[in-house]
């Protein structure tokens, strides 16, 4: 299955500039390597050679899957450097550990890879930025610019029309919008025409588009309209004009949604998860380690005083381990210091409330200050759990919410976290009603739909400010 990013439907670059991409980033890699063995006096042997040959071939796939050379024009650099740098650590730890397998003869300079493995990313993310600053300055003087018109004088179109003029770096010129209704009284009043000016009905469009003056048609008519829209596509074939069709599947309330094809036959996601791609599953238990690394011997000690505080002041065991459900909906032991007298874990789960007589007084300040959640860091090793996520629900609860909430049941759709959108949003506590519940999903729903490692990182960060304390935990 072949998976493209939706990112507004606009056609990726074209093959000759694919291949010119690929070979400027492989004489990135080749150069890379020369200059650090020359600035260490190595010579280029067979090892060497065997190390670049594995590591480009691999970066192009890696590259391939992350579709580094199929960028729309939209893209944020942010995330193409991103993608850079996965593939690249990627290709050289697979390399890496290759060599170390399979050859363990082979020696390389320690001094060399030290420089290399940076030095490569560095070199084709600034290679990248200055292509792409060179063609903004070109398109916002004028050059380099595709003419596009929108078929389809509708909130969808003019939607789609915001998007491209907030960012003129793009080169895209608006035309104008194009509509039948605009001549027919009795048409325009069934359906919902946008106050902008419209340009003119579809027979002035395909008069323009026959002269040449327009690049991209963009049909943004409903998904009910399917046999005018194929007969207005069978008009525009006796032009040269990029036909694009823009389905209207935003009423769906999509969630990670992407365009993909089974052998030539269009298939469109509605709810999936941001980790399909390996290497972005990768990235993520990656950013889950490295946090774990920096964190746990930070709290080790307070761990540990808090363990002998709990076995000291109440009777029963340190650790509270509660069933919830996890990614995919199956069940998941979540780990906690005990702050309650007695430990629930069956088909009835009460929520703490204000003053509740369940909670020892010790637990009463661990719950206030998030401290009872520090051993969830043991399921995020254990890879059960993630730093950042929707967090868990006893399993009670979700059987309960799910019949009360549409679409709660997608919160699952990636690994529950220590922390997350919800919480740094100020949702925290019981949930005595529905909507405070609905609040949560909706804030867990969103960071599903909105993941990069940019927004975890921004939510730890968040998170040492807003998300430990609270009012509303008890």
């Amino acid at each position: 299955m072949n998976q493209l990013r939706s990112k507004g439907f606009i056609r990726p670059l074209r093959p000759e500039m694919q291949g010119v991409k690929r070979a400027i980033d492989t004489g990135i890699i080749f150069v890379s390597m020369f200059a650090s063995l020359e600035l260490y006096q190595i010579p280029f042997t067979r090892e060497y050679l065997i190390l670049f040959i594995a590591c480009t071939v691999l970066f192009g796939i890696f590259a391939e899957h992350q579709e580094i050379y199929h960028g729309w024009r939209g893209d944020p650099m942010f995330d193409d450097a991103l993608r850079i740098l996965l593939s690249w650590i990627g290709s050289f730890a697979v390399v890496s550990s290759g060599v170390y397998l399979l050859e363990p003869d082979f020696e390389f300079s320690k001094q060399v890879l030290e420089l290399w493995f940076p030095l490569v990313p560095l070199g084709i993310i600034l290679v990248h930025t200055l292509r792409r600053a060179t063609l903004s300055f070109l398109r916002l003087h004028g050059l380099n610019v595709r003419y596009y018109a929108i078929l389809g004088a509708n909130p969808l179109g003019k939607r789609l029309n915001i998007a491209l003029t907030e960012m003129p770096w793009l080169g895209y010129h608006f035309a104008g919008y194009f509509d039948d209704r605009v001549e027919n009284p009795q048409r325009r009043e069934q359906g919902e025409l946008i106050e902008d000016d419209i340009t003119g009905d579809f027979k002035e469009l395909l008069k323009r588009s026959q002269r040449g003056e327009i690049d991209h048609i963009y049909i943004t008519l409903p998904l009910r309209a399917e046999v005018r829209i194929n007969q207005l596509i069978r008009e525009l074939a006796d032009s040269t004009v990029s036909v694009n069709i823009v389905p209207d599947f935003f009423t769906f309330n999509l969630m990670q949604s992407k365009l993909s094809s089974v052998k030539g036959i269009p298939v469109v996601s509605v709810f999936d998860t941001p980790l399909n791609s390996v290497l972005d599953g990768m990235a993520k238990r990656l950013e889950d380690l490295v946090l774990c690394a920096l964190i746990l011997p930070l709290i080790a000690i307070p761990m540990l005083l808090i363990a002998l505080a709990v076995k000291v002041t109440s009777p029963g065991p340190v650790i509270f381990k509660q069933l919830r459900y996890g990614v995919k909906g199956e069940p998941i032991e979540v780990w906690k210091f005990r702050s309650m007298s007695v430990c629930e874990n069956g088909d009835t789960v009460k929520q703490a409330t204000a003053n509740d007589s369940r909670v020892t007084p010790l637990g009463a300040f661990l719950r206030r200050t998030s401290l009872d959640e520090l051993p969830q860091f043991l399921n995020v090793l254990r890879g059960t759990m993630s730093v950042v996520g929707p967090r868990p629900h006893a399993i009670a609860h979700n059987e309960y919410y799910r019949k009360q909430i549409q679409g709660y049941m997608l919160r699952h759709k990636m690994k529950p976290g220590i922390t997350g959108l919800a919480q740094i949003s100020g949702c925290r506590g019981e949930t005595e009603t529905i909507d405070k519940m609905q609040a949560r999903i909706h804030y867990d729903l969103e960071y599903i739909r909105q993941w990069s490692l940019w927004l975890d990182i921004k939510i730890v960060f968040m998170t040492v400010f807003k998300g430990f304390v609270g009012e509303q935990a008890y």
